[in-house]
C-alpha cells in the first residue's frame, strides 16, 4: 500500500518573481501570503511555472529556503529539482531537503532524453539524494519524452518515488497508469482543464498555473467535487476553462506571470529566452481575465 499522499488538493505552481537582476523576495512573500489566505494546499517552488530553467543553481534553493520560512509548516513546499544533468538534479534534491522542503518534483530528462534504464537510474539517483518524497514530472510538450505506463510502475519500485504530475493529455494512458499504480503511486493533474476527468479516474488533485491567480475558485473546484457536488463542480471547470486556456496562448509562465502584474504582485520581468507577450494574446488574455472576474 502506497504511503499517504504529499497533498490532496489543489498546489500552486509559484511563479518566480524578478527584479533587473535577481529574485523579487517582497513580491514572492506577497504571493505565498495571497495563495495561503486562498486555500492552497500546497506550493510548488521553482518548477517549469518558476523558470527553473533560467535560474542560477543557488537561486532555487534561496527560493526554497524563503518559501520554508514563509509558509512556516502550514502547507507542504515542494521544491524544483529537476534537471536534463542527474548530478545537478542530485545537488538541487540535497539541497533542497537541508532547506526543508517536503517533497521535490523533478522533470524527465529533456534534450538528451533517455532510455527506460537510464531513466530509472535518473529517478534512483535523485531519491537516494534525498529523505523526503519524490514527484515525478512527466511534461512530454517539453522534455520530448513520454513515460509510458509499464515505466510508472518500474519507478514505484524505487523507495521515496512517490507521486506523478502528469501532464499528458491521453485519459486513456491515465486510466492504465492508475490501473497499474493505483495502490503505488499518486497522481496529480498537471493541466488545468482537465481537473475533473483526473480527478473522476482517482487523481488526487492538481499542481496548478490557474490557482497563481484563482486560487480560492480552483479549490472550490476541487472541494465541490470531492463532496459529490459534480454538477457545482462542472459548472466552475466551465468558467474558469476559457481563463486556463489564455494562460497557455504563449509559452508559460508569460500569461501567467502577465496577469499577475496587472493584478499588483509582480513585475512582468522574464528571463530570456522568454518575453513579453504580444499584444494581441495580451488583449485576449485581460479580456477573460475580466470575464473570470480575476480583474475590474
Amino acid at each position: 500500500m502506497k504511503d499517504p499522499p504529499v497533498f490532496k488538493g489543489v498546489a500552486t505552481a509559484l511563479v518566480t518573481p524578478f527584479t533587473g537582476d535577481g529574485i523579487d523576495w517582497a513580491a514572492m512573500g506577497a504571493l505565498i501570503e495571497f495563495q495561503l489566505t486562498n486555500g492552497a494546499d500546497a506550493l510548488v517552488v521553482c518548477g517549469t511555472t518558476g523558470e527553473s530553467a533560467a535560474l542560477s543553481e543557488s537561486e532555487p534553493i534561496q527560493a526554497v529556503e524563503f518559501c520554508v520560512r514563509r509558509t512556516r509548516g502550514r502547507v507542504p513546499v515542494i521544491a524544483g529539482a529537476g534537471s536534463n544533468d542527474t548530478a545537478k538534479a542530485c545537488r538541487l534534491a540535497e539541497r533542497a531537503c537541508l532547506c526543508g522542503a517536503d517533497a521535490l518534483l523533478a522533470v524527465t530528462p529533456y534534450y538528451n532524453k533517455t532510455t527506460e534504464k537510464g531513466l530509472l537510474l535518473h529517478y534512483r539517483a535523485i531519491a537516494e539524494s534525498s529523505d523526503k518524497p519524490v514527484i515525478v514530472y512527466n511534461v512530454p510538450s517539453r522534455t520530448g519524452m513520454n513515460i509510458t505506463p509499464g515505466q510508472y510502475e518500474s519507478l514505484a519500485g524505487i523507495p521515496r518515488v512517490r507521486a506523478v504530475k502528469e501532464c499528458d493529455g491521453d485519459m486513456g494512458k491515465l486510466a492504465r497508469s492508475l490501473a497499474l499504480c493505483r495502490e503505488k503511486l499518486t497522481f496529480y493533474c498537471g493541466s488545468d482543464e482537465l481537473l475533473l476527468p483526473f480527478l473522476a479516474l482517482g487523481a488526487s488533485g492538481a499542481v496548478s498555473v490557474a490557482s497563481n491567480v484563482a486560487p480560492k475558485r480552483m479549490k472550490k473546484l476541487y472541494t465541490a467535487f470531492v463532496s459529490g457536488d459534480i454538477k457545482g463542480a462542472c459548472a466552475m471547470q466551465d468558467a474558469l476553462t476559457p481563463l486556463e486556456n489564455a494562460l497557455f496562448c504563449e509559452t508559460n509562465p508569460v500569461p501567467v506571470k502577465t496577469l499577475l502584474a496587472e493584478m499588483g504582485f509582480c513585475r512582468p520581468a522574464f528571463r530570456l529566452p522568454l518575453a513579453g507577450m504580444s499584444p494581441r494574446n495580451k488583449k485576449r488574455l485581460m479580456e477573460e481575465a475580466r470575464k473570470a472576474r480575476v480583474i475590474q
